[in-house]
């Protein structure tokens, strides 16, 4: 008769650990329902195709984007006089932070690429109609505040590329009639730069994030969850009839290697791909030139209009009305306008009041695609602008003193009468591109439906 021998350590302690998880599990479930109201969410069916991930590459450059940035503001000081020299020791001198310097950088970049893209992606494929309009205005206010989020953490180095965009910025608030010297002091405590580092550094770090905070799960977690997905009529089953795969585990792995793919790719982006180089620009000196660099893509666009757009000014009543400058700003402000109301414009245009489930194919909505891409056209002209710059005139120094320092260079410069014809040409392809596209995209659409 064998004798019964007592358990090893090792296996009481397993069994031990897996009942006290059990008796924990069933106590808490006893006082707060967790079981009820958490089956029926990991059974929750997500849609399979990759375009639907594009929310997801914004979500985890989000969470790095904060991550890297709860860092950065351990050892930046948000002071004018040693706000520069902060960021050069955070790059220089502290262990890992050019490297953390670079992932923030590298994940407000993709933040915005994906937002855009997957923004693309819910108007062609028409995700934005009923009952889907707050995801998408709560959609739209992201994609202003990543854009405003990501002005003010450029102009935070304080070096002197920072604030001579700072300079522009002024101008364009002291341009506005009656109220803008009222604005600028207001923005800047007073003469350029005055203290506006740290407001800057306030609304970089507190405001905007909070309301980021507040509105990136309301848009991708608690509005997404109480709807039902959209789905594409390629693998759709009916109107009101939900496929896909179960949250867990197909969906959470999904998005697990998702996040990770998404953290890597910045990781190498970071790692290899160097960028604002502020030790190399130097702090910002008044009326020095401003180093040579290509705005950010995002940028761009509205670099790009404030050089395409005639410096025009009606005088009146003994001021001058700078026109010119005003003419960017207020495309933007009526592009996001249009954009925040157009599920509403759209179903005012073709009364459809309908539910929708399924997606759209972009030939199926000839207009709106073509108005898509017509907008994409625009500012894509708009962001030609500045991929050209005029070559500077030769500098000259008076007899006895030592020579001026020599124009930094650009990444594509031609000379004067050369850049004024590719300006006066781009002028007209503001005008000429958008409905040309406009035109052919539609008819591609009607032809392909028919």
């Amino acid at each position: 008769m064998a004798t019964p021998t007592k358990p090893k350590r090792r296996p009481r302690i397993i069994v031990g650990s897996a009942k006290a998880a059990v008796g924990s599990a069933i106590y808490l479930d006893d006082r707060l329902p967790f079981g009820r109201w958490l089956r029926p969410q990991l059974r929750k069916l997500f849609p399979s195709h990759w375009s639907f991930l594009l929310g997801e590459l914004a979500l985890y450059s989000f969470v790095l984007l904060v991550l890297t940035g709860t860092f950065l503001t351990l050892f930046y000081k948000p002071n004018p006089d040693v706000a520069y020299e902060s960021v050069v020791e955070i790059s220089l001198e502290v262990r890992g932070g050019l490297l953390m310097r670079q992932l923030h950088h590298w994940s407000a970049t993709v933040f915005v690429l994906a937002i855009v893209a997957h923004m693309c992606r819910v108007f062609f494929t028409g995700a934005f109609r009923r009952p889907r309009e707050l995801t998408w205005m709560l959609g739209v206010l992201l994609f202003g505040l990543a854009l405003f989020e990501s002005f003010l953490g450029v102009s935070l180095p304080a070096d002197q590329l920072a604030l001579t965009g700072l300079r522009q910025a002024q101008g364009v608030l002291l341009s506005v009639p009656l109220v803008g010297t009222y604005l600028s002091a207001f923005a800047f405590d007073g003469e350029f730069p005055g203290q506006v580092i740290p407001r800057l550094f306030a609304l970089h770090v507190l405001l905007v994030p909070g309301i980021l905070l507040a509105v990136v799960p309301l848009h991708a977690l608690i509005l997404t969850w109480r709807q039902k997905h959209t789905e594409r009529r390629a693998t759709a089953a009916g109107e009101h009839q939900v496929t896909g795969g179960p949250f867990f585990p197909y969906f959470a792995v999904k998005n697990a290697a998702t996040a990770l793919f998404t953290i890597a790719a910045i990781a190498l982006l970071a790692t290899f791909v160097r960028v604002n180089p502020v030790w190399e620009h130097g702090a910002y000196r008044p009326g020095a030139q401003p180093p040579s660099a290509q705005p950010f893509w995002y940028a761009g666009v509205l670099d790009g209009a404030q050089r395409l757009v005639p410096a025009w000014e009606i005088p009146v009543g003994g001021f001058v009305l700078q026109v010119g400058l005003w003419i960017p700003p207020l495309i933007l402000l009526a592009f996001f306008g249009l954009l925040l109301v157009y599920p509403f414009v759209e179903r005012r245009y073709t009364g459809d009041r309908d539910v929708h489930h399924l997606l759209d194919r972009p030939s199926q909505a000839p207009v709106r695609t073509a108005l898509g891409v017509a907008v994409i056209t625009f500012f894509t002209t708009l962001w030609a602008g500045t991929w050209v710059s005029a070559a500077p005139p030769a500098m000259h120094s008076a007899p006895g003193l030592p020579p001026p320092p020599p124009a930094p260079p650009a990444l594509l410069t031609v000379p004067p009468d050369t850049y004024a014809l590719i300006v006066g040409g781009l002028r007209a392809a503001v005008f000429v591109l958008p409905v040309v596209a406009f035109l052919v995209t539609r008819a591609i659409c009607r032809r392909r439906s028919a």
